[in-house]
């Protein structure tokens, strides 16, 4: 397998930030297909592909939004072009047949397990694919901001009434503002985090 050069890890991990100001460039409707189709490729367990996508680019959207949000997180959503709402299909599993076609009978198996361990299992799948889809985005030139501060049940009440969705993350999108990002904070070292056994 090829590696990925110094500038690609850069672009992807040791030179990325997380963004809460942004510069007026918007974010086009063919950038998001761009990040979803990058985005799909990486592995989920199973392929259950478990993530479900809100984009919230309209002022009416970003409103209903609001209500769920704390005070220091309502203008870092307010100004992004764009709000990425992460989610996960309870009913993940009943996509099985067709994602997993070769475990036969397999959504028959996951209908089996009951609902707390499909949305065990559907929420885990979701936050796997939630690291892939902020990389994507920074793959195919956005700035990510990652908010996990919001009342869940708010935005899910807001958006998914009628497919059941269930939020997990919201990820602002857009072109940073690089005049405005915070120090690069702390990051543990090997023999902090790393045992080789």
């Amino acid at each position: 397998m090829a590696m990925a050069r110094d500038e690609d890890i850069a672009l992807l991990f040791t030179d990325a930030h997380t963004h809460y100001a942004w510069l007026p460039t918007p974010v086009g409707v063919d950038e998001l297909h761009r990040l979803f189709d990058t985005f799909r490729w990486p592995p989920s367990a199973s392929n259950a592909q478990t993530l479900r996508i809100t984009f919230a680019t309209s002022r009416e959207a970003k409103e209903r939004m609001r209500p769920a949000l704390p005070p220091h997180n309502v203008d870092k959503v307010m100004t992004a072009p764009v709000t990425a709402i992460l989610a996960f299909d309870p009913a993940w599993w009943e996509r099985m047949g067709e994602l997993a076609p070769f475990r036969p009978n397999v959504r028959d198996h996951y209908a089996t397990l009951g609902a707390e361990r499909l949305d065990t299992l559907g929420s885990h799948n979701a936050h796997i694919q939630a690291g892939y889809f902020i990389l994507a985005a920074r793959a195919i030139g956005l700035d990510c901001g990652p908010i996990g501060g919001f009342d869940r049940a708010i935005v899910d009440a807001a958006f998914f009434t009628d497919s059941g969705w269930r939020s997990q993350l919201l990820v602002n999108l857009g072109h940073g503002d690089p005049t405005k990002t915070m120090p690069r904070m702390p990051r543990l070292d090997f023999a902090t985090a790393c045992r080789i056994e």
